[in-house]
């Protein structure tokens, strides 16, 4: 039986974003162009002051799309910037988008990727 091992990563941030419902295709590929890898996205249903208001003062339920990226804590400040503005969040009611820190992950990486990185923290430590 062969040993696996468990690649954890540590230095990496989860950018979430909720938007009206038809917005994230554009949002993720700002976030592509920045560098992210990929995104998740799943939809939701949101309630808020605005939904409340529909016909008659009944309650409007609303679908959102919901985006998930994991990003290296270099990348998180150019993704963030990126999606904020393809989401045109600083229009009221276009969505809300928020970083969480993540303590630690794990993901398959290819071998050729865990060597460049190995040789690049070796180049910066000190000797």
């Amino acid at each position: 039986m062969s040993l696996r091992e468990i690649t954890v990563l540590t230095d990496i941030a989860l950018i979430t974003c909720i938007v009206q419902r038809g917005v994230a295709d554009t949002i993720i590929q700002a976030a592509r162009e920045a560098g992210a890898q990929g995104a998740t996205v799943h939809f939701a249903r949101g309630m808020g002051v605005r939904e409340r208001l529909g016909i008659l003062g009944v309650a409007v339920e609303v679908e959102k799309e919901v985006i998930d990226i994991v990003v290296s804590k270099e990348q998180v400040e150019r993704v963030f910037e990126r999606m904020y503005l393809a989401g045109n969040l600083d229009t009221p009611g276009m969505g809300i988008m928020y970083i969480t820190s993540l303590e630690k992950a794990a993901t398959y990486i290819p071998p050729d990727v865990l060597d460049k990185f190995s040789s690049d923290k070796d180049e910066k430590t000190p000797k």
